[in-house]
């Protein structure tokens, strides 16, 4: 398993070493775009506007456009501004839970105690349950400082990402403005319909249908050899960003399910893996139809 982040959670004089892990995952499947006549991927350059050439990727700066004038903004600017590179979550204040509007949530975060001992970690956790309160805190994050609330969710301790206060968009619609005249008759038949839709919250019910769907038609393809390799037709090319994010996740999802007792959560883990990994397998069968598409490889190579 590897952390993204390591540092310690201090309030007061009391420090707890804790370890940073990414909470959530995309569970997307990834598509890209190939030529529909032949299969060949499709490749997007970088062109210079101005001369219409290629450019390298080093030779590429940042800038700043204000409608009327642009500024640029190079590798050694950004290098300039003081980095934060602070290995502490300093706790703010503790507020009331139901202070923070669920807006402000940005990213989540699990943390897992480190060091030999878990006292603290355990003492902090049971402070923020007993008193309903949430930790305010600041943290540097890839360099850059962060707001963020550190709760209690289950075992562990997490820590969200918050919005600064200028990045949540005033919800201000005139049409909200005008009177609306509401029936006491028409409120009753409402909360009639609430109830009778009335529930608990189990997210394991909601799955991704269209994911799932998507997941089934590539596998389909695979057994009925409607594919080409590759090898072949791609050639060899780099690995795609954010395979390692997948292997992450797959680890964390094993360590909370351990964490948690987890022979449930862990069965259904591999539950959800198992379409990837039949369709994985039989993969070698796209080689087959690749033979009978000479000519694409003549027109990607080109």
């Amino acid at each position: 398993m590897r952390a993204v982040w390591k540092g310690a959670v201090t309030f007061g004089l009391v420090n707890v070493p804790v370890k940073l892990y990414s909470a959530t995952e995309d569970h997307d499947v990834s598509l890209h775009q190939v030529h529909d006549a032949d299969g060949g991927r499709i490749r997007y350059q970088r062109i210079c506007e101005i001369d219409g050439k290629p450019v390298d990727y080093k030779n590429i700066d940042k800038a700043y456009d204000d409608g009327e004038r642009t500024v640029i903004i190079t590798d050694e600017d950004l290098k300039s501004l003081p980095a934060e590179r602070s290995r502490e979550i300093e706790v703010v204040e503790f507020v009331p839970t139901e202070q923070i509007d669920p807006i402000m949530f940005d990213k989540s975060y699990y943390l897992e105690p480190d060091s030999a001992s878990n006292k603290a970690y355990v003492l902090l956790r049971r402070t923020l349950e007993s008193t309903d309160r949430t930790a305010v805190v600041r943290m540097a994050l890839r360099q850059k400082t962060r707001l963020a609330a550190l709760r209690v969710y289950g075992d562990v301790l997490m820590v969200q990402t918050l919005l600064w206060s200028d990045e949540v968009r005033e919800a201000a619609f005139p049409s909200l403005d005008e009177p609306v005249k509401i029936s006491d008759k028409e409120l009753d038949l409402s909360k009639q319909l609430v109830e009778s839709l009335a529930s608990d919250f189990d997210p394991e019910q909601f799955v991704d249908e269209y994911q799932q769907e998507l997941r089934t038609l590539i596998k389909a393809k695979l057994e009925q050899g409607d594919a080409v390799d590759t090898a072949a037709t791609f050639g060899e090319q780099p690995e795609e960003e954010g395979g390692e994010v997948i292997d992450l996740m797959e680890a964390l999802r094993q360590s909370i399910a351990s964490k948690r007792g987890g022979g449930k959560e862990a069965a259904k883990g591999d539950g959800g893996k198992s379409s990837d990994s039949g369709s994985g397998a039989k993969k070698p069968a796209a080689k087959k139809p690749a033979a009978k598409k000479p000519a694409a490889k003549k027109k990607a190579a080109s």
